[in-house]
């Protein structure tokens, strides 16, 4: 067991980001499982936990539950909605990867999930068709931020073409076009909030790709803000940093002069006593130098 667990950490510390993103969605499904069946076997009321994870419509509920912008999108209802979104994942990811980076990568999920998150609060709360439903209405899973990707890929690099089974090659600003129009037009019908947390995912993937062709780009800072939080949870070393003064140039002059002078009286040394008659630390100066 503990050799499978090194070989996944190996696996995944090797892996691309849109493993890792993989990986930890899969995690995450399997270890709420997991805590679903105990809580199942002995009789527990565990969907009063998991459902402080997924994302509420409602304000109020938002404001106990903050951190559900961010655990929603990582959550997935079930072992289709999983499957789904990490073929979309894949396929956009690995799409994404050719032509952008990690960083931008990993900040267009976030960034796309928390914007169709919020997409999917302010629309619950202020459009009077949803408003009677914003008290029990939650939002989970990963295709805010698939999209995001999708949506980010296809507006960078719009004619690029797909090979479609049955359908042939398409570009990918229509696989774009096709996606949002679907999702507009199946709000009516069914999963309001899915749709709607698609859009806001989608928005944000457009305007991210367009804010990089400007030269403004949050990936940076993005990534800057998590290096700082990992950091905090690293345990502190006991060592502590020496800062050393440069040397001069007179007293690097001067001790290169010096050395010199010793190195020279070892060679004297064995000219006249042989190698043998060196000391310890004679014969270490002697190989130090000779490294120089």
């Amino acid at each position: 067991m503990k050799k499978v667990f090194y070989n996944f950490k190996a696996e995944y510390t090797k892996g691309s980001i849109v493993n890792k993103l993989t990986y930890i969605n899969i995690i995450v499904f399997v270890v709420i499982n997991i805590i679903a069946l105990f809580g199942y076997m002995f009789q527990t009321d565990i969907y009063l936990f998991v459902r402080k994870l997924y994302l509420p419509a409602s304000l109020t509920t938002l404001i106990n539950q903050p951190w559900s912008l961010i655990t929603y999108m990582f959550l997935h209802s079930g072992l289709l909605h999983l499957f789904f979104n990490l073929i979309w994942l894949h396929f956009g990811g690995k799409l994404f990867l050719q032509y952008l980076n990690s960083k931008q990568l990993l900040t267009t999920y976030v960034f796309g999930g928390i914007s169709g998150g919020l997409f999917f609060i302010l629309l619950y709360n202020y459009i009077p068709v949803f408003k009677p439903f914003a008290v029990n209405a939650l939002a989970v899973g990963s295709s805010a931020s698939v999209y995001a990707i999708m949506i980010a890929v296809a507006t960078y690099v719009p004619n690029y073409t797909v090979q479609i089974p049955f359908l042939g090659l398409i570009r990918l600003k229509y696989i774009a076009i096709f996606m949002i129009t679907m999702d507009i037009l199946s709000i009516p019908k069914e999963n309001a909030g899915g749709h709607i947390a698609h859009i806001g995912g989608a928005i944000f993937g457009y305007f991210y790709i367009y804010q990089i062709r400007k030269g403004r780009d949050i990936s940076d800072n993005f990534s800057s803000f998590l290096q700082k939080l990992s950091n905090t949870f690293k345990p502190k070393s006991n060592l502590k940093t020496v800062h050393r003064r440069p040397k001069t140039d007179y007293e690097y002059n001067s001790n290169k002069s010096r050395v010199q002078k010793e190195v020279d009286e070892i060679l004297e040394k064995i000219a006249n006593s042989g190698y043998d008659s060196l000391s310890k630390e004679e014969k270490a100066l002697l190989f130090k130098a000779s490294k120089k």
